[in-house]
């Protein structure tokens, strides 16, 4: 009897990816380097509301007088490098680069980018919420942040699904 917890893909962040349409009939994949059914997928989506939202998080507390200085970079910072690393994910998988780069695990790339890119903009939405003094540009970018985070968990959520996997003595036979 073998108990253990495993993760498991469950889409693949493409919107279908290698071996995407194999078995269906008449299911002809686009030959070009750009696949023009992925910008429509929920992953895409998802992705893009991502970067609106870091984008408006940032721009929001750029543009407000800060009192702490430090929590305020340390915001800007994370929120950049979320959007750069989104954007960057974006484009890998519109262009399909990720036939040409096949020494990069991309699946489990993303959900390192995704595990530590969360909890990084979830400590620093926290800090901004905390040192926004009522001031209502920070405060903004402070939800927004948290907006962010939200989006973040649910494209984890929607391409991976942790489970645990129980096996019983007669499927062992």
């Amino acid at each position: 009897m073998s108990h253990g917890a495993g993760l498991v893909r469950t889409t693949c962040s493409s919107g279908g990816g290698p071996g995407a349409g194999a078995g269906q009939p008449g299911a002809r994949p686009s030959e070009g380097p750009l696949d023009p059914i992925y910008p429509r997928t929920y992953s895409a989506l998802l992705k893009v509301a991502q970067m609106v939202t870091l984008l408006i998080a940032f721009i929001c507390v750029r543009s407000s007088v800060r009192v702490s200085h430090s929590a305020y970079s340390y915001f800007e910072v994370v929120t950049i490098c979320n959007l750069i690393m989104i954007l960057v994910f974006y484009l890998v998988h519109l262009f399909r680069l990720y036939r040409l780069l096949t020494c990069i695990s991309w699946p489990l790339s993303e959900l390192l980018h995704y595990l530590i890119g969360t909890l990084l903009l979830l400590i620093a939405s926290i800090v901004a919420a905390s040192k926004s003094y009522s001031q209502s540009g920070l405060v903004a970018g402070a939800i927004f942040g948290f907006v962010a985070t939200f989006l973040c968990l649910a494209s984890i959520w929607m391409s991976y699904k942790i489970s645990c996997v129980t096996q019983s003595a007669d499927a062992a036979v």
